[in-house]
């Protein structure tokens, strides 16, 4: 039902949507996980629509506590300016593994199996550049205690902090890409949230590390993926995975450019040059490793039989 009945979630989403520089193109009613109904936007830079945005909500959802309707603004202003680069479902994690995130089922449902989580589910991919097989299913489980800290169990409010705890747990080694399989369990506890501070924590970074990232960033997103387009550098859901700031993630893209290996743009945009795209044997190797880190190893003696029990 493509805005055949304007609803006061469809207003209050025009509102946030134009406040963004977006609007939407269609709005029709669908069906989440276990039969919910919601209502599905496709959303788009209102300068250029073939750039677009999917975002499902609740239809009974509504904008009524004063704390929702500018969080949906900010995460919408957000989306836009991630919509510029050439991949926006693409990430890279602080290990050096380039992936995209998508194929969620929004928004949150309790649990199927008793337990007294609120889960999503999703499909990570890797995106090396050679339309790689591997994935990985994914299951993100909130819990109880956590949800309370969140505004609301919806795409906007939850998306940025859900794909950072499953980065991290790709950086712990605890998801393994796969070319089948069953859905893997993504955890995301209060461990992530600091209640004294008010704000979501992931990784603790050196400006090294921050370095590292900001140029595997350029050299997957924009290289490998984007054919050296342009890609969004001071990106907040990047500074909350590293637990820093935006500013703090333009300096290591200044420092490349005086070395020759990132071109700075409009708009926070860097794009990597040809000379960083000379380093594809480091980055491959690095990739490997992390890869590698990711498979379950066993004990030889063991498998053999050779056991002390």
């Amino acid at each position: 039902m493509a805005l055949a009945s304007k609803t006061a979630l469809t207003g209050a989403m025009e509102q946030a949507a134009q406040q963004a520089g977006m609007v939407i193109t269609s709005a029709e009613e669908s069906t989440g996980f276990a039969g919910l109904p919601t209502t599905s936007f496709q959303l788009a830079l209102a300068t250029d629509r073939a750039r677009g945005l999917k975002l499902e909500l609740s239809s009974s959802f509504d904008f009524d506590r004063p704390e929702l309707l500018p969080e949906m603004t900010k995460f919408l202003q957000e989306a836009a300016q991630r919509l510029r680069n050439p991949r926006p479902d693409t990430y890279v994690t602080l290990a050096g593994i380039p992936l995209s995130l998508g194929e969620f089922h929004w928004p949150f449902h309790f649990s199927t199996s008793g337990a007294d989580t609120h889960i999503v589910h999703g499909t990570a991919r890797i995106e090396d550049g050679t339309a790689s097989p591997l994935h990985a299913k994914l299951a993100a489980s909130m819990t109880l205690t956590f949800a309370e800290i969140v505004p609301a169990p919806e795409q906007p409010y939850a998306e940025s902090f859900i794909y950072n705890a499953i980065r991290k747990t790709l950086d712990q080694g605890q998801l393994e890409f796969v070319k089948s399989g069953n859905r893997q369990p993504v955890p995301v506890t209060t461990r992530y949230y600091s209640r004294w501070q008010k704000k979501f924590s992931f990784n603790d970074t050196t400006p090294e590390q921050r370095a590292e990232f900001v140029a595997s960033k350029l050299y997957w997103l924009s290289g490998v993926n984007g054919n050296t387009a342009p890609v969004w550098i001071a990106d907040p859901r990047d500074a909350q995975y590293l637990n820093t700031t935006v500013e703090e993630l333009v300096g290591p893209a200044l420092a490349l450019e005086s070395q020759g290996l990132a071109r700075g743009w409009d708009n926070g945009m860097w794009s990597a040059t040809p000379k960083l795209m000379e380093r594809k044997e480091q980055y491959d190797t690095v990739l490997h490793h992390a890869l590698e880190a990711t498979k379950p190893t066993f004990n030889e003696d063991m498998r053999g039989g050779h056991t002390n029990m």
